[in-house]
């Protein structure tokens, strides 16, 4: 690769440094050097691509080319903290015998998903109550019974009756929230029916009702609707040189992530790189000096592998694309505010 295209889409990883890690976004950087850095519109719906790894229930994993980092910072950031779903966040707390206090049982509550559609609901204000266009309630009534039928040395859960209290415990209340929404596989639900929530012994109870709110990760965690959201950039492994023999054994096989492969050319091993989006940059292959300058770690520095690992509150490629709304929004937000510092300096100037 000639060394200025390296210099302006690659950055370098080193035994002990990583280098080249600013990109150069100046416009004639390169010019005395005849290499074009100018921003060009066309040539950036040519080369931007989505293209999707991995999809299921929980995670996605995508590539995102020809953008930024600061681009695809905006959609982790995003992600974690602006894209609005539902959470409980009020507790009328009837009746509480357990041995877990008010305050930790609503927080508990608070951080179980919840699957529902946030674009049904209103954001809640202060003057208004609760009612179907803001929230969702749930109501929990758990009393814990001895089992007279059973030993008394037989586990707790054959014992007692109800002597855990489980997420599927929590009841929705179509009528009194949810939108008119009904519970089941297509209607608002807890994400997990096997969240414990709290542990009865006898004579014990839970009596309560939670409201739950449209709202986003920036104000509590509860309404971030991602585990976790995270990029890394694409790694591009490249050899100086042949990599034979024994030092190709020993590259080969202190490589976990089985980047590269042995290939047998006329009774000779030869080094290959074979996956090289599997490498994590362990740095172990140019642990040696000898091996350093034979094995190139380079990163592409506008090739992101991208991860969503949803909560299971929205599906994560419904995630991206809120994202994308989000994200748009804010840039509309942006250019409206800059057309109106150029309409007021124009006045101004009109005036002078």
């Amino acid at each position: 690769m000639d060394p200025i295209e390296e210099l302006r889409t690659r950055v370098r990883v080193e035994y002990d440094c990583v280098k080249n890690c600013d990109a150069t976004e100046a416009a004639g950087a390169f010019a005395s050097l005849d290499q074009d850095n100018w921003f060009d519109m066309d040539s950036f719906s040519k080369d931007f691509s989505i293209n999707i790894l991995s999809l299921d229930d929980d995670e996605m994993v995508f590539e995102m080319i020809g953008v930024d980092a600061p681009i695809a910072n905006a959609f982790r950031r995003i992600l974690i903290a602006e894209v609005p779903t539902m959470a409980i966040e009020s507790v009328m707390i009837t009746d509480n015998t357990s041995i877990i206090h008010d305050e930790v049982l609503a927080h508990r509550l608070g951080l179980i998903p919840i699957f529902a559609d946030p674009d049904k609901y209103n954001f809640k204000t202060p003057e208004k109550d609760y009612d179907d266009k803001n929230s969702i309630l749930f109501k929990l009534n758990v009393k814990c019974t001895r089992n007279p039928d059973v030993p008394d040395d037989a586990p707790p859960e054959k014992k007692y009756n109800n002597s855990s209290v489980y997420s599927r415990d929590l009841v929705l209340q179509p009528e009194e929230g949810a939108a008119g929404e009904v519970s089941g596989e297509a209607g608002v639900r807890t994400v997990h029916d096997d969240i414990l929530i709290a542990k009865l012994r006898p004579g014990q109870s839970i009596e309560l009702q939670a409201y739950c709110e449209k709202g986003i990760g920036q104000t509590h965690a509860k309404w971030s609707p991602v585990a976790t959201a995270y990029y890394r950039l694409m790694p591009d492994i490249r050899l100086t040189d042949e990599v034979t023999g024994e030092q190709a054994e020993r590259i080969y096989h202190g490589c976990h992530p089985k980047v590269f492969d042995i290939e047998d050319i006329e009774g000779e091993k030869h080094l290959r790189v074979s996956r090289p989006f599997n490498c994590t940059m362990c740095r172990e292959c140019i642990r040696k000096p000898v091996d350093r300058e034979m094995v190139k770690l380079l990163r592409i520095r506008n090739h992101f592998i991208f991860s969503i690992e949803s909560t299971g509150a929205l599906k994560p490629e419904v995630l991206f694309d809120r994202a994308v709304e989000v994200l748009k929004e804010k840039c509309n937000t942006a250019l409206s505010r800059l057309q109106e510092v150029v309409n007021q300096t124009n006045n101004v100037s009109l005036n002078e």
